[in-house]
């Protein structure tokens, strides 16, 4: 067996037609008429590589640790593969594997290629950049003059983007028919092909506007404007419309390369012995609820519902069946290994859902958790959506628990790891302990952008409520869902100071 694992980072449900978008996505729903559609499938760990330590390991990363690399007692699925000797490779544009905080994923391949330029990669050296062009060139939003943030990293990456065939997830995909052509004839492998598309800044080339709506129909008549800033909506009506349009034109772009893909498919014959996994890591919000991007405000459903679709060439689930099971990233790694007839360790907690292809019944899922280190408990069990928020989000101690001290871009600094304690509580560790260390308000973790805002605990009906416009509190619904979390939550070892920061009775 073959598997082709097709991830695009920050792909919303909602930008696909199969999901009910406006989108014109003619490859995506190529692909979902051969595959199993998963209507609801939900977020875990975020953002970006938190949701990559879930797909690795079967585990929320999300409870006991903010962004950071594979720990050495983790259990990657990428990993069991290659020992097993089966050989996996990945292809990716997205850089914060090659960061501090990623620096363990890519090294559990067998192989690997890292394409560059994505977004504030650090890769065009450029000592003088010419600030006065960029500031004619790009909204005042996006500018930046110092290299404090990374906007000026990203600008100066896209100055060396001067066709189509110089955009990475162009890239990506170049690399991906290369592999399928040289190894299609092997028995068995793994392919991983990862793009940071469409993840801001939503830069495709211009006909992708040209195809569906051009500049004049939004109104907006300034300077590049496709990178929006983690933050409450301020921007006039021509600038939103602006900004969703280039994320549409960039999820077109995607969808035209997936096809490049989907055509290498049919010519190679691989639908005969080749799975393929298409999902995201999370969504994006793009200004509904009057907020843009993730991490800092309440994980509606823009962000926490996600599209996932399986094909599997054996499967007897007619393509394009809808399956209404809910499930989460932390059900990938279990499924990839289940394809593959390996088994799981005892400390993987998420669920294959290879059964679900072959009409057989699933282990049901009750509840999906999720969330960023520090923000809220959420929750849904496929009826309602809980955010679970503490009173104070600072009245109670907060710690990482974690061997391997980086955030996204950076070490742990030497004031973080004063105060360590080892801790050997956790039995998924392995008998090895843990650093505790208290989560510093000024860490440099997510958000970073500003802090944690609209902090009100509260419920939705997806049924009466699918927009979540309509907020309830309701004690016996609350009291039901708060004792499928701690049960979830007792199965993930989660630490105790996490039952006092949101009032949580241990049943």
């Amino acid at each position: 067996m073959k598997t082709i694992f097709l991830l695009f980072d920050s792909l919303n449900r909602s930008a696909l037609q199969i999901y009910g978008g406006t989108n014109m996505t003619p490859n995506f729903n190529r692909l979902a008429a051969r595959s199993a559609i998963f209507d609801n499938h939900y977020a875990g760990s975020l953002p970006c590589m938190p949701a990559r330590r879930d797909m690795h390991t079967g585990r929320l990363n999300f409870l006991h640790r903010s962004w950071g690399p594979l720990e050495p007692f983790d259990d990657s699925f990428a990993a069991q593969l290659k020992s097993s000797g089966l050989y996996s490779h990945l292809i990716s544009d997205h850089y914060h594997y090659f960061e501090d905080g990623g620096a363990t994923y890519h090294t559990r391949y067998s192989s690997w290629d890292f394409i560059r330029g994505q977004e504030s990669d650090p890769h065009i050296a450029m000592v003088t950049p010419p600030l006065e062009r960029f500031r004619a060139q790009y909204h005042p939003i996006q500018f930046e003059e110092t290299r404090d943030g990374h906007r000026l990293q990203g600008m100066i990456n896209r100055s060396a983007v001067k066709e189509e065939k110089d955009y990475p997830m162009v890239k990506c995909v170049e690399a991906t028919l290369a592999f399928l052509e040289d190894n299609h004839c092997s028995e068995q492998w793994f392919l991983q092909m990862e793009t940071f598309d469409p993840h801001e800044p939503f830069a495709a080339p211009t006909r992708f506007r040209q195809k569906d709506r051009n500049q004049e129909e939004t109104g907006y008549k300034g300077p590049i404007l496709d990178w929006p800033r983690y933050r409450k909506v301020e921007e006039t009506h021509a600038e939103i419309a602006e900004l969703r349009a280039n994320y549409a034109a960039l999820v077109a772009f995607c969808d035209e390369q997936l096809g490049r893909i989907l055509d290498k498919m049919d010519s190679l014959d691989l639908w005969e012995d080749t799975a393929i996994i298409l999902t995201t890591d999370h969504g994006f919000l793009l200004s509904e609820h009057d907020w843009w991007a993730k991490n800092r405000m309440p994980f509606y459903n823009e962000v926490a519902h996600i599209p996932l679709m399986i094909y599997h060439p054996q499967m007897r689930l007619r393509g394009g069946s809808h399956i209404s099971a809910l499930t989460q990233t932390t059900d990938l790694m279990p499924t990839i290994l289940d394809i593959y007839k390996a088994e799981k360790s005892p400390q993987v907690l998420g669920r294959s859902l290879l059964p679900y292809l072959f009409g057989q019944p699933g282990t049901e899922r009750q509840i999906a958790l999720y969330g960023i280190f520090g923000g809220a408990i959420n929750a849904t069990d496929g009826r309602y959506t809980y955010f679970c928020y503490p009173e104070n989000m600072e009245s109670h101690d907060l710690f990482e628990y974690t061997l391997m001290p980086m955030h996204n871009r950076s070490l742990f600094e030497l004031y973080e790891l004063e105060p360590a304690a080892l801790y050997r509580g956790f039995s998924f560790t392995k008998k090895a302990p843990v650093m505790k260390l208290p989560a510093f308000a000024s860490a440099k973790r997510s958000p970073r952008q500003g802090g944690f805002s609209d902090t009100q605990s509260c419920l939705y009906d997806l049924i009466s409520d699918p927009e979540q416009m309509h907020p309830f509190r309701d004690d016996a619904i609350e009291s039901r869902l708060q004792t499928l979390i701690c049960t979830e939550m007792q199965a993930h070892e989660a630490p105790d100071e996490l039952y006092q920061r949101f009032e949580l009775t241990e049943k």
